[in-house]
């Protein structure tokens, strides 16, 4: 899995880090990238050996969005060309977004434009203090379109509506009160952030994790409906019967350590 050009993966002790490694050019996108960081993700979704993916990078910025000479390659398109270009960037994000292992982005430097999207699609963010972030496609005549689904989800649609518009610079300070970020912490702990918040996913139940990300995708903005009631109530019966379900109340019952904790 490490015959990557833009990306370099490692699996250990059930967390896999892809980190996007572009550092001279800002981890920017092209379509290698992009191609990359869909089958990544696929084949680490599937893999029972991971629980938890890291979503990190190299070098001073995290993703500074669109490589120049991938937009200006994009600048001949024909318009059938950039719906099919386009439609490959939001597979990426929609295959990480939907990943059935939680993903944390460990944000080690700057976020623009397309980057806003890697983020937003992850789980939990974590970034360090010195990190800006923007949305910067106006000032370029574009619109941050194929991300803004994630983005709006992630930051909220009040706050959206100021910076897709104005296409400002924000600080991870601003981030975190905006709920864009999870945590802000100095670049010494980063590291340590990432991985005490791996460290708790990987002693969860796989199963139960899984199940939680399909729930938070589905409720999360749905009217209370009784269909939708009806659904969370099979959801909690399901996964009662399920096989980590029983195991992990007769552990808490007989004071012992679930067989997923034990396997290894």
């Amino acid at each position: 899995m490490n015959n990557y050009k833009s990306l370099l993966v490692n699996v250990e002790q059930h967390i896999a880090t892809v980190t996007l490694n572009r550092p001279e050019i800002r981890n920017a996108f092209n379509d290698e990238m992009i191609a990359e960081l869909t089958d990544v993700f696929n084949k680490l979704g599937t893999d029972d050996n991971v629980r938890v993916i890291v979503l990190a990078a190299a070098g001073k910025a995290f993703c500074a969005g669109a490589n120049l000479n991938w937009m200006r390659a994009m600048a001949d398109y024909s318009y059938e060309e950039n719906l099919a270009d386009a439609d490959k960037l939001a597979q990426m994000l929609k295959t990480i977004y939907e990943c059935p292992k939680p993903t944390i982005a460990a944000i080690q430097g700057d976020v623009y434009a397309g980057g806003m999207g890697l983020v937003a699609v992850c789980d939990v963010a974590i970034a360090v203090k010195i990190a800006n972030f923007c949305l910067s496609e106006v000032r370029l005549g574009l619109a941050p379109a194929t991300i803004s689904p994630y983005v709006i989800k992630a930051l909220g649609a009040r706050a959206s509506q100021r910076y897709f518009l104005s296409a400002e610079v924000f600080d991870a300070k601003k981030a975190r009160q905006l709920g864009f970020i999870h945590e802000r912490v100095s670049e010494e702990s980063l590291d340590d952030a990432v991985a005490a918040f791996c460290d708790k996913v990987v002693k969860n139940s796989p199963d139960a994790v899984k199940t939680c990300k399909r729930l938070l995708h589905e409720v999360a903005g749905a009217p209370i409906t009784d269909e939708l009631i009806a659904d969370t109530v099979k959801g909690i019966a399901d996964i009662r019967s399920s096989e980590q379900g029983k195991e992990g109340v007769q552990a808490f019952l007989q004071k012992r350590k679930p067989d997923w904790l034990t396997a290894d």
